[in-house]
């Protein structure tokens, strides 16, 4: 085992992946009620949602402090594979809570969040805390954050797009602009700089029904002749007893998890594909799962549970598993499907790094221990590796010094 895959599995392995899968399944259809571009509260987390006054787009609202740095409000918007992590960020930092709150932040005499020590356990407040990390002056007042922050739920490409065109301050995606917007990469570095907070090992998930028939694992060669329409039912598939038509789903063209899906499963982004119905969002993909016999997806790995069952995967004879422990896992670095997900901030004149004062502190708090455990793995994603996290925060030194 090497060291990468050892670190990986400390991370994962103390919470069995379809356990917690439908903890974190539920959490993420609780924050994902709201609307695109409004204040959503998710009352998984307790803190308040992610809402905050200010105006509709980042920067709008004027709002400075005594030395004329922006506290105006900083806006995301986009795909809802990374909504159950931004959200959950948002919803924290606007809390703004106390060292003494041991539930949110900091310890009391019943629990200590995971992460705050490894911070120097900061005697600030969550938001003041990383604020001042960039230049902020702290407020130390509950629910008043140096700035406060929103996050609108969409798709990748709205996000994308959003951001581009100086709607939003952070674009949410689960596949790359490049992809999503049909760019260059060339074009990608001189417009935006793309943000890696965590990674998502893309599950294939099957309804309870399929799984209980036995289908727990499918080769590569059969998923891709299942979403190019050359399989109608279970029992067409070598090895499947199960006399059951196919009922296949899609994510919505355009979305960030249909894009990754594609690029990386049928080898294009534009690949055609065959499916019954497309669905805008992951949630509405498992409630879909949950609720109909025969059912295959694609979603994200936050949204999984014991009625929407993750497969094993068999790629040209190496399987990997949903479950942590075994020896090749969908939480694998090495996984086909595996994918970074995005936050996206836009080059500007008044930018150039690309990234201004509000969005470095609030992305930093994503880039520790205390973010990668609760606004990461705690959503049942990936953490990332710490040479990735340490490249990560680079793009940040303008405004932060580590």
């Amino acid at each position: 085992m090497t060291k990468e895959k050892a670190a990986r599995s400390e991370f994962v392995s103390r919470r069995k992946f379809l356990v917690a899968a439908g903890a974190a399944g539920a959490t993420g259809l609780a924050g994902c009620s709201g609307s695109s571009g409004g204040s959503n509260t998710d009352a998984s987390d307790g803190s308040g949602g992610s809402g905050g006054s200010g105006g509709d787009s980042g920067g709008d609202s004027g709002s400075a402090d005594s030395d004329g740095t922006d506290t105006s409000l900083l806006n995301a918007e986009g795909s809802s594979t990374v909504y159950p992590i931004s959200n959950k960020g948002s919803s924290y930092w606007n809390s703004n809570a106390p060292p003494s709150d041991g539930e949110y932040w900091g310890s009391n005499s019943e629990s200590t969040v995971p992460g705050w020590e490894e911070l120097g356990e900061p005697d600030m407040m969550i938001a003041d805390y990383f604020a001042s990390k960039a230049g902020f002056e702290p407020t130390e007042q509950r629910s008043d954050p140096p700035f406060p922050t929103t996050v609108g739920l969409s798709h990748s490409g709205t996000g994308c797009e959003a951001v581009v065109d100086g709607l939003v301050d952070i674009g949410n995606s689960s596949g790359p602009i490049t992809a999503e917007l049909d760019w260059s990469e060339e074009r990608r570095d001189e417009e935006v700089v793309d943000h890696v907070v965590g990674r998502d090992g893309q599950p294939v998930v099957v309804s309870s029904d399929v799984s209980d028939a036995g289908v727990t694992q499918l080769t590569g060669d059969q998923i891709r002749r299942i979403f190019q329409g050359e399989v109608d039912n279970w029992s067409d598939l070598e090895g499947v007893d199960y006399d059951q038509e196919i009922y296949v789903i899609g994510r919505a063209e355009g979305s960030g998890t249909d894009t990754a899906f594609r690029l990386n499963m049928l080898g294009d982004a534009d690949a055609p594909m065959d499916v019954d119905t497309r669905q805008g969002q992951n949630q509405q993909v498992a409630q879909l799962v949950s609720q109909n016999d025969g059912a295959i997806a694609y979603m994200a790995l936050a949204f999984t549970s014991e009625e929407v069952t993750p497969i094993g995967i068999d790629f040209e004879g190496t399987l990997y598993e949903p479950d942590p422990d075994a020896e090749n896992t969908i939480f694998d670095s090495e996984y086909p499907l595996n994918r970074d997900l995005h936050m996206y901030t836009k080059i500007t004149e008044d930018t150039p790094s690309g990234t201004d004062r509000r969005e470095a502190a609030f992305l930093n708090m994503f880039l520790t221990d205390f973010g990668q455990q609760l606004f990461v793995e705690d959503v049942n994603y990936i953490p990332l590796p710490t040479a990735d996290i340490e490249s990560e925060r680079e793009k940040l030194s303008d405004w932060i010094d580590y």
